[in-house]
């Protein structure tokens, strides 16, 4: 195992364990400094402008630092599922899905491993990686990780879950998600700057898609995120407004999670960014909140 010495008491995230994952530790997220990956293959259900026609060359490591209660990705997120590779197996990954004609390399949930994926994308880039590079995170991040990449990402995939403290302690045991996040997005937008796309394919380049999954019974926050991110920002970024979500279990002590958000909902929150004035937006439709969007973690291309 090769020593990291910003993991020898990791801080990497805004939960700050300090934990010795060089000794085999575990903070918040569930991982040592092993990588440990769940899958990496072309996928097509980003947005178009990730996902185009031939898909997006997505790499799924195992382990989170939000843990987010109603995760749709939840084996993955408890580290439950993954399979143990090396930095040399993960730039041969990027080489791989590369030559499967995947339009970018898609990292997801990357946070905790950030030390690594460096490494491994400027050797992958030193043997002929030339496709972009996409970094899909929940925004639970921090400035001074993120500078670790700079010149290496090319477009940032970030969530921007909550404006509420309530809910953001309450779904993510976070109470200083907003405040993180905001500071995170704007990192990410020095490192890509504005929207850039290929003209013939529509495929980004360079900038944002900040995606906002909105919640059953949370549409005001959803439109306090939308304006936050819009009078922030204007259409210099993506906004990706999305109705999947999916109760992935039971929640007694939160009911308000066991629906699915309503035709209502989502489209007052949509009409409200319309209204606002936002342009370069996605949203969804037809019946985009099933567990069949949800890939299987069957350690296809680790």
């Amino acid at each position: 195992m090769i020593h990291y010495e910003s993991m020898e008491c990791c801080t990497l995230c805004p939960r700050e364990c300090g934990v010795n994952r060089n000794q085999g530790e575990k903070g918040y997220c569930g991982q040592t400094t092993q990588l440990m990956a769940a899958r990496a293959a072309l996928h097509m259900w980003e947005e178009p402008s990730i996902s185009g026609t031939k898909g997006s060359g997505t790499v799924f490591f195992s382990g989170c630092s939000l843990r987010c209660i109603f995760c749709q990705n939840r084996d993955i997120a408890l580290g439950t599922v993954g399979k143990s590779i090396s930095e040399d197996r993960l730039t041969d990954i990027f080489l791989e899905l590369q030559d499967k004609q995947a339009h970018n390399i898609n990292l997801v949930t990357p946070t905790h491993f950030v030390p690594q994926i460096a490494l491994a994308l400027e050797a992958a880039k030193a043997k002929g990686l030339a496709i972009p590079v996409v970094y899909n995170t929940s925004s639970y991040e921090k400035p001074e990780t993120l500078r670790m990449l700079d010149g290496l990402i090319d477009v940032y995939l970030p969530d921007f879950k909550y404006i509420s403290s309530d809910i953001s302690m309450q779904y993510s045991n976070a109470a200083d998600y907003a405040d993180i996040a905001k500071t995170a997005l704007l990192e990410m937008y020095r490192q890509t700057g504005p929207l850039s796309t290929d003209y013939m394919t529509g495929i980004m380049q360079k900038g944002m898609i900040v995606r906002h999954l909105l919640l059953p019974g949370c549409m005001e926050d959803s439109k306090q995120v939308i304006s936050y991110l819009y009078h922030t920002y204007g259409n210099n970024i993506f906004i990706s407004i999305m109705n999947q979500y999916t109760p992935m279990q039971s929640f007694p002590d939160h009911p308000g999670l066991s629906r699915r958000v309503s035709q209502a909902e989502y489209e007052s929150v949509v009409n409200y960014a319309v209204r606002i004035g936002i342009i370069n937006g996605y949203v969804q439709e037809g019946v985009t909140a099933s567990e069949s969007f949800i890939p299987a973690f069957d350690y296809e291309g680790i």
